[in-house]
């Protein structure tokens, strides 16, 4: 991969963490206490990290762009990365920032805890990436927007208009922490982004709407051309500018650790664009990545190859729902 990544498919761009996860533990402690856990893991964390990673395990050439500190656990990233074929050499090392991390508490028959460090995900502007390496993808994914306010709207949305002259898809996900500021980035954003893709309490906190549907009307009103909303064990559901939405069913798996499942799905998807494939076939790659990713500890130690997702797919088929609008 590296020896010919002057070109590629997938351009990943955004936060790089590494995630500290432990295997489910019956309780949360009480202050003072103990718990054991069968295992801790150190494991490639970030949405952009994870997407490139997934997306490199399906046979995409994929470039990374990002930041990480000079520090064990950046090398540790970026030995992974590259280990799993993703082009590393637009990560730019920090010297003064340690590298972003996350503590990922899984605690049985509740959701995921998280304790997480920015580190160097905070020197990321989006103004790294150059007219010459958009000439040479397809698309270009930006991962985290609202955590890192120096990969503003205004940054992303300058990205994008380069991107979108020079034919190549723009793809947008969000991690929320400021609400407020990311709804008013996201107005800056969506103009110039092809896919946008929150998952459904996202969309929520972001709209003040429930009902996915609305969540996603109110997002194509703000500009963006595709929305995608995940809605967990309720699947997912696709709305553009045409006048249908597409429900589809997940994949009822067990879940050990929802680390990832997310940005698995993005994954996924984003083969199905790149392979050209309906939307509806493009949420169903999606959904059988999100489930792979979620059976096993950690966000993306066990995604599926590209072999595995299509024979999955394959003998595996979920039945969409197409309504009219």
């Amino acid at each position: 991969m590296n020896a010919a990544a002057s070109e590629c498919d997938v351009i990943c761009v955004g936060i790089i963490v590494a995630d500290h996860v432990c295997a489910p533990i019956r309780k949360f402690p009480a202050p003072g206490g103990l718990i054991t856990t069968p295992s801790l893991e150190l494991t490639i964390g970030g949405c952009a990290a994870n997407v490139s990673t997934d997306l490199a395990k399906l046979g995409v050439k994929v470039s990374l762009v990002g930041c990480v500190g000079n520090d064990p656990f950046g090398q540790y990233v970026r030995s992974a990365l590259a280990e799993n074929d993703v082009y590393c050499e637009h990560i730019r090392i920090s010297e003064k920032s340690q590298t972003s991390a996350t503590m990922v508490v899984n605690v049985q028959n509740e959701d995921r805890r998280f304790i997480h460090a920015v580190g160097a995900n905070t020197e990321l502007t989006g103004r790294e990436v150059s007219d010459e390496l958009l000439q040479k993808s397809k698309i270009v994914y930006v991962g985290g927007f609202g955590l890192n306010p120096e990969l503003s709207g205004e940054n992303v949305r300058e990205m994008f208009a380069r991107a979108r002259k020079l034919q190549v898809t723009t793809v947008l996900d969000v991690v929320l922490d400021r609400v407020d500021d990311c709804i008013e980035m996201l107005k800056v954003a969506l103009p110039e982004t092809d896919i946008f893709l929150p998952n459904q309490d996202e969309a929520r906190l972001l709209t003040g709407e429930s009902d996915p549907v609305k969540q996603a009307e109110i997002f194509l009103s703000q500009g963006a051309g595709t929305v995608v909303i995940t809605s967990g064990p309720d699947g997912s559901i696709l709305r553009d500018q045409a006048s249908s939405v597409i429900h589809l069913p997940a994949y009822q798996v067990e879940q050990v650790d929802g680390t990832g499942g997310g940005d698995a799905f993005v994954a996924g998807f984003l083969y199905g664009v790149l392979q050209g494939s309906k939307p509806q076939q493009s949420l169903m790659y999606g959904s059988a990545m999100g489930a792979s990713c979620v059976q096993h500890a950690g966000a993306t130690t066990g995604v599926f190859h590209v072999e595995e997702l299509e024979e999955f797919v394959k003998e595996n088929q979920l039945t969409p729902t197409i309504t009219q609008i």
